[in-house]
């Protein structure tokens, strides 16, 4: 079956960036619709101008598409990225996230596969945090967290972070390894398996507490989604 993955994020100078097209590939490798979506910049020119690697990326990033509310209607599971701004996510992810307020109130982000994965200077520059603290937007939603967890060895050999993938920049601006990039991919692959499981799943029971309820119901309903 198909599901529909959102790849949201904001990216400064192309880290975050970089790790959103592999969390892309990896769910579309498990056979997802994906939709790669940047949010919109908040910045002021003034401010992008003074980091060379802030304009390049900026100015490069006008062929992504802008996220939409739409696109978060449209998806069955979401991912966000975002770099870390003082242990919480940039202010422009947190901009886009506050416009969902409607289809929040709605029903529409309840119940849906989401992940977050993040980039920061420093080891400690505050990724654990910024990843957590998007788990208490999540917590509002209803949405259900999928994070990499401990359960694969490319976790490890990118740092070890069980709570999203974490790029440490450091002074270089290099962009993200390949161990990285790895890590990113299966956490977009475990998330589109796993919102694959949970809506076989749910269209299974949904059948099931239909009309009449009965044996043959759900023995035509499961052999249709095998």
């Amino acid at each position: 079956m198909t599901v529909n993955v959102a790849v949201i994020y904001y990216s400064a100078t192309g880290n975050v960036h970089a790790l959103a097209q592999a969390v892309a590939e990896g769910a579309a490798s498990a056979g997802a619709g994906v939709r790669l979506r940047r949010v919109a910049e908040l910045a002021p020119d003034s401010a992008i101008d003074q980091n060379p690697l802030w304009r390049r990326h900026t100015d490069a990033a006008t062929s992504i598409a802008q996220a939409s509310v739409e696109d978060l209607a449209w998806a069955d599971a979401f991912a966000f990225g975002t770099p870390t701004r003082f242990g919480a996510p940039a202010a422009q992810l947190k901009q886009f996230i506050d416009q969902a307020g409607g289809l929040w109130q709605e029903g529409g982000l309840a119940d849906k596969p989401v992940t977050a994965f993040t980039s920061a200077f420093n080891r400690h520059g505050g990724s654990e945090a910024t990843i957590l603290s998007l788990g208490n937007v999540f917590y509002h939603w209803g949405a259900l967290i999928v994070p990499p967890g401990f359960t694969d060895p490319v976790v490890y050999a990118a740092g070890g972070n069980p709570y999203g993938t974490s790029l440490v920049t450091g002074p270089t601006g290099d962009g993200p390894d390949a161990a990285a990039l790895d890590a990113a991919r299966y956490q977009g692959r475990r998330l589109a398996q796993i919102t694959i499981r949970l809506l076989g799943g749910s269209r299974v029971t949904d059948a099931a507490a239909g009309d009449g309820n009965s044996r043959e119901t759900m023995a035509a309903t499961i052999s249709q989604t095998a």
